[in-house]
C-alpha cells in the first residue's frame, strides 16, 4: 500500500464524515441562530434556553436524515472491506 493510496482513503473518510454530520450541524446552527435571535430581542438571559430546541431539532433531523447517514456510512465501509485485499496485498 502506497503513500497515495492511503491519502485517497483518508480523503474518503473525511470527505463521508464531513457529508454525514454536516445535515445536523446545519440544522443546529440554525436553530441556535434563531434563538440567540429571540433571546436577543426580548432579552431572556437563560441558558437552558438554547440547548433544548438545538437537542429536538438534531433529534428531528436525525428522524430525517438518519437513514440516509446509514445508507452512506455503510457503502463507505462495504468499500473498505470488499477492497480490504488490495489495501493489505
Amino acid at each position: 500500500m502506497n503513500a497515495e493510496t492511503v491519502i485517497k482513503l483518508a480523503e474518503q473518510g473525511v470527505y463521508t464524515t464531513l457529508i454525514i454530520s454536516a445535515p445536523l450541524l446545519l440544522l443546529a446552527l440554525i436553530v441556535g441562530l434563531i434563538v440567540s435571535i429571540f433571546q436577543a430581542t426580548t432579552q431572556i438571559q437563560e441558558q437552558t434556553l438554547a440547548f433544548v430546541p438545538k437537542i429536538v431539532a438534531v433529534m428531528v433531523g436525525l428522524i430525517f436524515f438518519g437513514p440516509w447517514m446509514l445508507t452512506t456510512l455503510v457503502t463507505y465501509t462495504l468499500n473498505i472491506f470488499q477492497n480490504l485485499s488490495r489495501y493489505i496485498g
